[in-house]
């Protein structure tokens, strides 16, 4: 199958790893994503973060103490509706709860729901509040 366009930005919203030395972390990945001109843009004691990707260690409050195996993906949402639809039918498909719907601390306007998948994975629905987009994704045509 011939590809000839991509949409990015519609699909994940971020992925979260949690590892066991930050700073041979942040190292290894201000390295290679450098390479790829995409730098680490923020950073804190706790966690970094370039693009969509934020690793953190394993004291971060969001890891809540479990090293990476245990991923973390955020989809996007729509509305508050749709997170509360994941999180109810994440649970009526072999989901365990591991954060209701709910508002979160991260920014204002941070609605997310968060269920363990069968094997143990952290999957968030999360939608940002009210706001408009530049534009629905970023088309790369080849």
């Amino acid at each position: 199958m011939e590809t000839s366009q991509l949409h990015r930005g519609r699909l994940i919203d971020h992925i979260q790893l949690v590892v066991r030395d930050l700073k041979a972390s942040h190292d290894f990945y201000a390295a290679v994503l450098g390479v790829l001109e995409i730098p680490v843009v923020g950073t804190a004691d706790d966690f970094f973060w370039a693009d969509e990707l934020v690793v953190s260690s394993a004291e971060s409050p969001a890891a809540l103490g479990v090293l990476t195996g245990r991923h973390h993906l955020a989809f996007q949402a729509k509305d508050r509706s749709t997170v509360d639809a994941f999180y109810r039918v994440a649970m009526e498909h072999g989901g365990r709860d591991n954060g209701a719907p709910g508002e979160r601390a991260y920014h204002p306007g941070y609605y997310a729901a968060f269920v363990l998948d069968p094997d143990g994975n952290n999957i968030e629905a999360v939608y940002h509040g009210e706001a408009r987009r530049s534009a629905p994704s970023v088309v790369i045509d080849f």
